[in-house]
């Protein structure tokens, strides 16, 4: 949705500014990117949620690695979410500072989404790797969602 809106505020404003159409190409590729994750989020989620409801009288060390093993994927897919959203984010900013005044609040609207959806996303890397916070993909989460939020500020700020 964020790139949705930062999509549209550059199309309006492609007849003042040059570089909208390169802002339109980022912000469609950026939501096709995301798109595909949402199902790919639920489909490593469940197997960790099978993992976690494997039978207990398996071999304790031999459960906990699958357990382990299967959170550790799950991970990977929120981490690509907010690594998207602060890309977003930015993209967000530099429409809202630049794009046609009239419709530079859709672009801060943008960015402000994919702000949330990067602290959502970096919460669930930190969630899944609870049993790792050493990590390094929970620092990398938490500086996607800063990044976003650093751009979401300066989104709302030009608009």
């Amino acid at each position: 949705m964020g790139a949705a809106l930062v999509a549209k505020a550059a199309r309006i404003s492609q007849e003042g500014w040059g570089e909208a159409s390169g802002v339109i190409v980022q912000a469609d590729s950026l939501r096709a990117r995301v798109i595909p994750l949402a199902e790919t989020d639920a489909q490593v989620y469940g197997q960790a949620l099978e993992a976690m409801r494997s039978p207990t009288g398996t071999e304790p060390e031999r459960r906990d690695a699958e357990i382990a093993d299967a959170l550790s994927r799950a991970a990977d897919v929120p981490l690509q979410i907010a690594e998207a959203a602060a890309d977003v984010a930015a993209l967000g900013a530099l429409v809202a500072e630049r794009a046609n005044e009239a419709v530079r609040a859709e672009a801060a609207a943008g960015a402000a989404l994919a702000e949330a959806s990067a602290r959502i996303a970096a919460q669930l890397v930190e969630i899944n790797l609870a049993v790792a916070p050493a990590d390094e993909r929970v620092s990398k989460a938490r500086r996607f969602a800063d990044e976003a939020a650093a751009s979401a500020r300066a989104a709302l700020r030009s608009s």
